[in-house]
């Protein structure tokens, strides 16, 4: 994978892209075929246990995302820009996106935001850095917005998502991410760009889908979203196995003869 062949897979093949925050989960997800890899902001609230993502560092990002590196050496891996990494400057944005790819082994980076940041897509575009964007629900906006609401509901903000999309496709995206977007407004900007669109909560008729990890995998029994889909229960799962090690210990059961070393033995 390559942002080339990401662009050209429009139309052509669902796009599947799947967040993974360590190693192991990295391999996992590799392994079943994904075709990239977002290395989220949303470790904040998934992983680091805060209750949403602003929280989340770029010293965070970088070293999940050389994690998840090290776990898909192959992988295309996109690294989220957390809050306030590019909002302040031009300059410092350009060197926080390029720490993504020189110490984070990313191979691009996404960040929120409409067309006000099109003058600095474009920098870093010309600067070697290619950037996926975001639009519709933007988690770092979230109390701009009041909370998380779906988005083009109306005309007038349908409009804009339009007009959005299409200042990125000129300063040079290679896809958008449409979060929490109304089906239909997700539907004609997909037919509206020429890169792809990568939904997530926007319908059937994005280029791609995206889903977090711990969500797919109900790794939070809590949550669920109304646009995802729990394809397993690993909280259960994990639950169950941790319990039977405790009670196992308390019994003498574990560790067995099996699991001990002896004097001249192996």
């Amino acid at each position: 994978m390559n942002v080339q062949k990401f662009i050209s897979m429009k139309g052509k093949q669902p796009i599947v892209l799947i967040t993974a925050y360590d190693a192991p989960f990295a391999r996992i997800v590799n392994e079943a075929g994904v075709d990239a890899i977002l290395v989220g902001d949303s470790l904040a609230n998934n992983v680091l246990g805060f209750s949403d993502t602003l929280p989340a560092t770029m010293d965070d990002m970088i070293r999940h995302t050389q994690a998840v590196r090290r776990g898909a050496p192959d992988a295309f891996i996109i690294g989220d820009m957390p809050f306030l990494s590019y909002q302040c400057s031009q300059d410092e944005a350009i060197r926080n996106a390029g720490r993504f790819l020189k110490e984070g082994g990313a191979n691009a980076v996404k960040l929120e935001g409409g067309s006000s940041f099109a003058p600095l897509i474009r920098r870093m575009v010309e600067s070697g850095i290619p950037v996926m964007g975001h639009l519709g629900l933007t988690p770092q906006s979230v109390n701009v917005f009041g909370g998380y609401r779906v988005q083009g509901k109306d005309e007038n903000t349908a409009r804009k998502l339009l007009e959005d999309a299409k200042a990125l496709e000129e300063a040079g995206v290679f896809a958008i991410v449409l979060e929490m977007v109304v089906e239909e407004v997700a539907k004609q900007i997909t037919e509206s760009v020429n890169v792809p669109t990568i939904g997530i909560g926007s319908g059937r008729y994005c280029d791609g889908q995206v889903l977090v990890l711990h969500d797919a995998l109900g790794l939070n029994p809590a949550f669920l979203p109304k646009f995802a889909k729990r394809y397993a229960n690993l909280y259960e799962i994990s639950l169950k196995a941790i319990s039977q090690y405790v009670e196992e210990v308390r019994t003498r059961e574990f560790p067995s003869e099996e699991n001990v070393f002896r004097l001249g033995g192996n």
